[in-house]
Parts: structure tokens; sequence; C-alpha cells
């Protein structure tokens, strides 16, 4: 029987979060959650240090990787990955080195326009953790450069701007390469926020299917009924799995909480009855 609150997409300070891992799984237990899957973006350092604690929800190791369908950038969560396969870790290293050569690029763009040097100032925001342009954001406001990361990301960060650097991610093909043979299950992650057009997004799943892939988020924060119901029609159609989780990041952003998405409005295939 699939679980009635879980979460399936989540962050921590290994990423882009702001709660660290320990702090991520308490949130989860108080909110009574039965299934927390962490997914932090491009690493498992969050999932490798919550392999540590002892707790009553049932933990399942996910990541989500930044790839390239075509010229567009999607995301891929994988979920029961084994953390110390050795064709993963490459692949994260590798993806590693591309964020922090992107952090360089970032910072070197914003002197140009005037800014100081918030290279160190985002390493100190990301912690141990990936750097990105969040943590650019966060270091804008901490030096009172901007008022809030939303002024940030409109001003330097946001598409287009300054600070919008593009990186050579790998391919669609290659994540879902990578999350299969580390023994996981590849889903696509909220696939109404890379504002396609449903034709579009049925064109990315008939290439995700043809990859391997196997799942589709159908609930997250944001989602409108109306695509929420679109999303359960192409799982049926696809014969892919059903996943859902919050995205959640930050107890500062008021509009999503840890387990908190539309409830699925009807029986479908789900990716728990795969993973538990």
């Amino acid at each position: 029987m699939i679980p009635q609150r879980y979460d399936l997409h989540c962050h921590s300070t290994a990423s882009d979060g702001t709660l660290a891992p320990a702090d991520l799984l308490a949130r989860a237990e108080q909110r009574e959650l039965e299934v927390l899957a962490l997914t932090d973006h491009d690493t498992v350092q969050g999932c490798i240090e919550l392999q540590a604690l002892d707790s009553p929800v049932q933990l399942v190791n996910g990541t989500e990787l930044t790839c390239l369908w075509g010229r567009r950038v999607v995301h891929i969560v994988g979920l029961g990955v084994r953390l110390a396969d050795a064709g993963l870790q490459e692949y994260l290293a590798g993806i590693d080195l591309l964020r922090q050569q992107r952090a360089e690029r970032i910072a070197e763009r914003l002197m140009k326009k005037g800014l100081p040097d918030l290279l160190s100032d985002a390493r100190g925001q990301a912690a141990e953790g990936v750097v990105g342009r969040p943590h650019f954001a966060q270091a804008m406001v901490a030096r009172g450069l901007v008022s809030s990361e939303q002024q940030a990301f409109k001003q330097y960060l946001g598409a287009g701007k300054t600070g919008d650097v593009k990186m050579d991610w790998p391919t669609l093909a290659q994540a879902v390469a990578v999350i299969r043979a580390a023994g996981g299950i590849a889903i696509v992650a909220h696939p109404t926020k890379y504002r396609f057009s449903f034709t579009k997004i049925r064109e990315l799943v008939e290439d995700f299917k043809n990859c391997g892939g196997r799942g589709l988020e159908v609930s997250y924060t944001g989602i409108s009924p109306s695509h929420h119901l679109e999303l359960l029609k192409l799982v049926e159609q696809s014969g892919l799995l059903a996943s859902a989780g919050s995205d959640f990041h930050s107890p500062g952003h008021h509009w999503t909480d840890i387990g908190r998405f539309m409830a699925l409005r009807r029986e479908v295939p789900h990716v728990l009855e795969y993973l538990l």
C-alpha cells in the first residue's frame, strides 16, 4: 500500500536548500511523513549524511540531475540510486567541476557590472554544498546590495541577465543512463515549470521513455489542478509511473513545505510501488 504522507522531491544545504539534511529530516518527522527522498541538485552528499541518522521516516536515496533536452535545460530526478555507485560518483564529480567553473564566471561577470567579488561569499552561503545562482543572490542580500533574493534574480541572475551563465550540461540520455546504471528510477521533474506547451511536454516524455526513463512528476508546488489532471492522463497514456513532491527549498518560502502538494486525484501506477 502506498503511504499517504510522503515527499519525493526536496532540497537541503547540500545544494540550494536552506536546511541541513538532518534539519530537513527533523522537519519531515514533525510533519509525520512516512517516506522522504532528498533530491539535491547534482549531488548525493545530503543522502550520505542522512544514512548515519535514525528516523521513523523511511528514506529513499535521490538526486535531481540537470541536463539538456536539445537546447532546453530540464531536470531529471533519480530515486533509489546506489550512493556508492562508481559511475554515479564520477558523473557527479564532473558536474561539480562544471558548477565550480560556472560560479567563477558568474562572479567575474557581476564584477564587470560594478559589483564586488562575491565568489567567496557565495561559497560561504553554500557551505559544503554546490554553489549556484541562489547562493549569489543570498550573498547580495547579506551585503545589502539588493533588498531580496527575488530582486537579485530580477536585476542580475535571472534568465538573460548578467549572471545567467550557461553550462554545457550532460544530455537527457546521459542523465537517465547514469541513474539507471546506479539502480535508480529516472523521473521527469516538474514538467510544467519549463514553460513548455503540452505538445512539447509529450515530446519530452516520448524521448525520455526512449532513453529508459520511467516516471513523471504529476503533483508539486505551484501546479494548477487542470495541469495536474493533464499529467495524470499523460501518465496513463505513456505507461509511466507517477511521482510527487514539494520541491521544498526553504522554510522562508511560505508557499510550500515538506509533504505539501496536491493529492493525486485518482489511482495511477506510482513510483513508490517499486521503491518500497
